[in-house]
């Protein structure tokens, strides 16, 4: 590959300079001294042909053309140092990096994590729940586990298993807005997730309901509207399975049937093209079979709907 590249040495003194508008400090994290770092800088703009840093007093600041290479920059840094660290035989080599939806996270994968600890107890795990949706293959995540449709760009994706929608409430909420056996929606307090705020309404016209929604309470995630479900605050949206837990104990129990089957579900998603390290491969074996087993031993006994209708977001 015949190119004209910019002096590579200068690359990672313009990218800490552009993150802290500061020579100086950028010189402090690379162990330089701030003249070194503005003559590479310099010595960057020459070759470029263009200024990327406006001098204001003692302070630096991107010009237009600085924000727009400074992303290509620490693309292509990202892209180096991700690619050394997935080399086979480094250290980093048994390490699995994992971008998780929190609520998956916290129902599905760490109550599962001692079983593939004891299966591969030389594999290191990291595990991100931020609500940051990674970019294959420029991140450094090796692996995300999403929820949606399985469709992303750059990444492939294999379906774990899809989701249900059940209303679900305590016995004894249930019981304050129900009398003969027939619940008076219009006393009840629908528990929404923000990031999910299509379902009810999505359940409500697929089962024919037409009742005035009296109140609401919202929460940004599954797990918070399941605890405040269980407290008595009102009536939610369960997902079938990841509301399990509470079904089976008895904390919550469902308001009104049938579910509703939904397309979206969760996915183990990489990067396409991509050699697989054998760690990484290991989880996602394991990760696969797991879902495998689970989806096999849960039976839903309840009647069911289908909708086509889309529901994606970060739970």
């Amino acid at each position: 590959m015949s190119r004209h590249l910019p002096p590579l040495t200068s690359l990672r003194q313009f990218e800490a300079a552009a993150r802290y508008e500061s020579f100086s400090k950028a010189a402090k994290e690379l162990g330089q001294t701030a003249s070194a770092v503005s003559h590479a800088i310099d010595a960057l703009e020459k070759h470029l042909g263009i200024v990327l840093f406006k001098r204001e007093g003692r302070g630096v600041a991107l010009t237009a053309a600085g924000q727009t290479f400074v992303a290509y920059v620490r693309d292509g840094l990202t892209m180096i140092a991700s690619g050394a660290e997935r080399l086979p035989g480094r250290p980093t080599d048994r390490h699995v990096v994992l971008s998780v939806v929190p609520t998956f996270a916290q129902r599905f994968l760490v109550p599962r994590i001692p079983g593939f600890r004891k299966q591969h107890p030389g594999i290191r795990l990291s595990i991100d729940t931020s609500h940051r949706l990674i970019t294959f293959p420029h991140d450094t995540a090796d692996l995300s586990i999403r929820f949606g449709r399985g469709v992303w760009p750059s990444a492939k994706s294999e379906l774990l298993f899809r989701e249900s929608l059940i209303p679900v409430a305590s016995p004894s909420y249930l019981a304050t807005i129900t009398k003969a056996g027939v619940i008076n929606w219009s006393l009840a307090t629908f528990i929404c997730v923000s990031l999910l705020e299509h379902d009810w309404g999505a359940w409500r016209r697929a089962v024919g309901m037409e009742a005035h929604v009296g109140d609401e309470l919202h929460f940004d995630t599954a797990h918070l509207a399941y605890d405040a479900a269980v407290a008595g605050m009102g009536i939610a949206l369960g997902r079938l399975p990841m509301v399990l837990p509470e079904l089976e104990s008895g904390a919550l129990v469902s308001a009104m049937q049938p579910v509703l089957d939904i397309e979206s579900g969760y996915w183990l998603v990489g990067a396409e093209d991509r050699e697989t390290r054998p760690s990484v491969e290991a989880f996602r074996r394991w990760l696969l079979q797991e879902a495998e087993s689970y989806c096999a031993m849960v039976e839903y006994p309840i009647a069911r709907l289908r909708v086509d209708g889309h529901h994606e977001a970060r739970l």
